[in-house]
């Protein structure tokens, strides 16, 4: 996360870091990211095929 998007972006308040770190969970890594450990599925993707 710190090189792919916080050592990208200047931040002006710590309200802007919240944003940007749950804008890439929810926005990126969690629904567009794949994971090897997941058999190259994306986090959210994984939790479906195991429900």
């Amino acid at each position: 996360m710190k090189r792919e998007q916080l050592y990208r972006l200047d931040f002006q308040h710590i309200n802007d870091v919240y944003q940007a770190v749950f804008s890439y969970n929810y926005g990126f890594y969690n629904t567009k990211r794949i994971h090897q450990s997941l058999g190259y599925l994306t986090p959210n993707d994984f939790e479906r095929k195991a429900n």
